[in-house]
């Protein structure tokens, strides 16, 4: 159990030696994607000959060790066959997000000088031409996609793929080269930021490998695992955790077709592991209700039990260490009655989720752990590579994102801020020393989070020091656990909570417009458009009871004293929400700046400064 091979410090040796693991094994295989409705997989043989003519292409076409190869791609087989061919000639993989707009992925090719980039369809292909002439360091395009026609310069994958077997057949030694270092930056990724232009992060081999073999100790995977696929391989988060992790134990990567078919590839793949970001289980909670909200009455009645029942036997395994005889009796009849069922809708093989990327509500981790269903929360940033974190499978602290990682060191400075030291931090940021220095001191990673440590060394994630509001009575208000409990409300999608230098906060609040519709519906309330909806005085009431339920939670400064709902969510696409999901503040509050202006005005005769 566990890694295939524990001594890799580098990823092309991490690839050589799975390979070499699995030859001539066709029974195994490391990735699987839909074809014709159905999941095909690529064995191991075929997929190293692949990553092995296309490396030899990528060489003999001038990309030398060190030097910038980019991917513009959606998940997909070509991704992973890109990814370890760059590597395998010791060149750098810049992965770019597919959603970027052509301004952007022109930026970062510039920053970088990028020599090549393999992209994955006619769209992507078009973003590169439309921008080629103002990038004059790049000489080489392959798109994964059979190209229709003949284009200048450009070469689709099968053609790289049958160049690069050539080439190895009158040249086998293209590929004999100096080796990779474990210091030699691997990949430089590009952190979108929620303000300011992208910074690239340069992660080295023993960055990741380091990270993958501690994460490898928490998170005990082998053959007989798999995983599903659909977050970013852009995003670090993924490509550490849902692709090396996974790749260096032998388990095997199934793709999701897209987010909308999740549901359905859960029951085809039968994955036992899903690295996912916490959205996900909004969605999923609010399926499961909605689906037992539609059951009989005593079906309902067994469901809300069964929760009941689960709620109470963590509590007193979290409390005691174990759960009394009669309550486990219940369980165990809960189990068959209830958690079975749901965990089947999962493909009945899921042994946890793995979540990341933003912070999980305490209350939607307790309600899935009440249906035997377990999520890890972790932390980290691209900076870390990305791991730092994670809760243990054997002890679980919704709240909190668990214990630090093998060789991670972790302080809390006196500001709070989270401080952290160990071979996953990164070499700097590419090109940007100034920027490095800010963030590096003395060996410490300045994370720019706010948190503390609990007895048991468990990490509370408490805000974002940026993210702190400061209101014009001097207040110092972190945000985030305000919108924690107001998210909790099912009629809430997103919110961002607003005050800086302001005499008390506001919160702009996107609804769940199903939800809504719903109530809508059962009241007979009439609305053609989601803004006529959100101005109805009842939809009003609802957002009002639930502000000023959540305010008496609160201190006199912390109180929210208004609320603002939006019409439309908060999206990568309208530029109010990053590639990997968190919420633009600043973009926000400059898009809803006069109704927000409104808001304050009408108000301020109201309220005094406190």
């Amino acid at each position: 159990m566990g890694l295939i091979n524990p001594d890799f410090q580098t990823l092309p040796e991490l690839f050589s030696s799975v390979f070499h693991h699995f030859r001539g094994q066709d029974s195994k295989f490391p990735i699987a994607r839909k074809i014709n409705g159905v999941y095909e997989p690529i064995s191991y043989d075929a997929f190293e000959k692949d990553v092995r003519d296309l490396s030899a292409f990528l060489k003999n076409n001038g990309i030398k060790a060190k030097e910038r190869v980019a991917i513009l791609s959606e998940n997909r087989p070509g991704w992973y066959l890109a990814d370890m061919a760059i590597l395998n000639i010791g060149a750098i993989n810049v992965p770019l997000y597919p959603s970027l707009p052509s301004n952007q992925i022109e930026y970062i090719l510039n920053n970088c000088s990028a020599k090549a980039i393999i992209v994955s369809n006619m769209l992507q292909l078009g973003k590169i031409l439309s921008i080629w002439q103002n990038l004059p360091e790049l000489t080489l395009v392959v798109v994964m996609n059979r190209l229709e026609e003949a284009l200048e310069d450009v070469l689709d994958l099968n053609q790289a793929k049958t160049k690069g077997e050539k080439i190895l057949e009158e040249k086998p030694w293209i590929l004999e080269a100096a080796p990779v270092e474990p210091d030699d930056v691997a990949t430089i990724i590009y952190t979108s930021g929620t303000t300011g232009l992208p910074k690239g992060v340069m992660l080295t081999h023993r960055n990741i490998c380091e990270n993958v073999k501690s994460c490898s100790s928490i998170i005990r995977l082998d053959e007989s695992d798999c995983g599903l696929s659909f977050l970013p391989l852009s995003h670090a988060y993924e490509r550490t955790g849902g692709y090396y992790l996974l790749f260096s134990c032998g388990a095997s990567i199934y793709l999701a077709e897209s987010i909308e078919t999740i549901s359905l590839n859960m029951t085809e793949a039968r994955p036992t592991i899903i690295f996912t970001v916490p959205r996900l289980f909004d969605r999923i909670k609010m399926s499961i209700l909605k689906q037992i909200s539609a059951q009989s009455a005593i079906k309902q009645k067994i469901f809300y039990w069964a929760l009941k029942t689960g709620e109470k036997y963590h509590q007193e395994i979290n409390k005691k260490g174990s759960a009394g005889q009669f309550l486990s009796i219940q369980h165990t009849l809960a189990e068959k009655l209830v958690y079975d069922k749901i965990k089947n809708k999962f493909g009945g093989r899921l042994r946890y989720f793995v979540s990341g990327g933003a912070a999980l509500p305490q209350k939607i981790g307790e309600f899935f752990q009440a249906l035997d269903i377990n999520i890890l929360e972790g932390f980290g940033l691209t900076e870390t590579a990305p791991v730092t974190h994670v809760n243990r499978p054997e002890k679980i602290k919704y709240g909190t994102v668990g214990p630090a990682v093998d060789n991670v060191q972790v302080k809390i400075a006196d500001d709070g801020e989270i401080l952290l030291k160990g071979p996953n931090i990164m070499k700097g940021y590419w090109n940007d020393e100034e920027a490095t220095r800010q963030v590096i001191k003395d060996g410490w990673f300045y994370t720019g989070d706010i948190g503390e440590i609990d007895r048991d060394g468990y990490l509370k994630i408490t805000d974002r020091k940026k993210h702190i509001i400061v209101t014009s009575g001097g207040k110092n208000i972190a945000p985030m656990p305000i919108e924690n409990l107001i998210s909790d409300s099912p009629y809430v999608d997103q919110v961002v909570v607003i005050g800086e230098k302001r005499p008390f906060l506001i919160a702009l609040i996107v609804p769940d417009f199903n939800k809504l519709k719903e109530f809508a519906d059962a009241e007979g309330i009439k609305a053609a458009t989601s803004k006529e909806l959100i101005e109805n005085k009842s939809i009003q009431q609802i957002f009002e009871k639930l502000i000023r339920t959540v305010s008496r939670q609160l201190a006199t400064h912390e109180k929210v004293r208004k609320f603002l709902l939006v019409d439309s969510a908060f999206t990568i696409e309208n530029g109010h929400m990053t590639p990997t999901l968190k919420l633009k503040r600043k973009d926000i509050t400059t898009r809803y700046a006069a109704e927000i202006d409104k808001v304050y005005n009408t108000l301020n005769m109201v309220y005094n400064t406190e």
